[in-house]
């Protein structure tokens, strides 16, 4: 094999390494991970080719920040892969939600729009008005078709 050849064999072999090592931590390594809690703003399944589901939480708390402000909120977008995480979040919509989310550095069409993505539901509460007995199971009526 001549000199010329070995180089190129070399160049192209580290080309595609570093565009392996590229792909995985643009879209496959675990950036973060954490956990968020608020009211479920909107949650839908959405896409032309891949159907994903979407959400938006809103995250009430104090602005430190700017001192002649109160209260604030933050929104936190996400996506859901699994179905079996996106039913509980439909299901629980109007009570306060935990949930765990992963950050990625990239996103992927079948993934989600989100560099959040949800992979459980720590925990639900329901809300709680000042003054007002939580009430433990909430009457659901059918939706009609």
């Amino acid at each position: 094999m001549k000199t010329a050849s070995k180089v190129i064999t070399i160049l192209t072999s580290l080309l595609l390494v570093g565009l392996a090592v590229f792909v995985y931590v643009k879209f496959f390594f675990v950036y973060s991970q954490g956990v968020n809690e608020g009211d479920i703003n909107y949650f839908q399944n959405e896409g032309y080719i891949f159907k994903t589901y979407e959400g938006k939480m809103i995250q009430t708390g104090y602005n430190s920040r700017n001192s002649s402000a109160g209260i604030q909120s933050n929104e936190f977008k996400f996506s859901v892969e699994d179905e079996a995480v996106a039913r509980q979040i439909e299901s629980n919509s109007s009570r306060q939600v935990k949930l765990h989310w992963k950050r990625y550095l990239g996103t992927l069409p079948w993934r989600g729009n989100s560099e959040y993505v949800v992979d459980s539901v720590v925990s639900v509460m329901p809300h709680v008005l000042p003054g007002v007995q939580p009430v433990d199971d909430l009457l659901t009526l059918p939706i009609e078709e």
